[in-house]
């Protein structure tokens, strides 16, 4: 069954790299933190938004798309 996005979800996938998550995200699990041979790694971190359940993954990695829906 797939979920149906909130207007805020739906704005959220546009979001840069360095946008906040919206009010009703939440987090889930822990941040995971990547690191190369460099000092510059970058990081991802879940949330799941309380208002359409929908979950998504933010990531500072600039070859990812910041924000990414999960398909379920």
């Amino acid at each position: 069954m797939k979920t149906k996005l909130c207007g805020m979800c739906e704005e959220q996938t546009k979001k840069s790299r360095n946008s906040k998550p919206h009010d009703y995200m939440s987090r889930i699990d822990e941040c995971r933190i990547f690191k190369g041979r460099s000092e510059r790694g970058f990081e991802e971190q879940d949330y799941q938004c309380q208002a359409c359940h929908s979950k998504m993954t933010h990531s500072t990695n600039k070859n990812d798309l910041a924000w990414t829906l999960w398909q379920g």
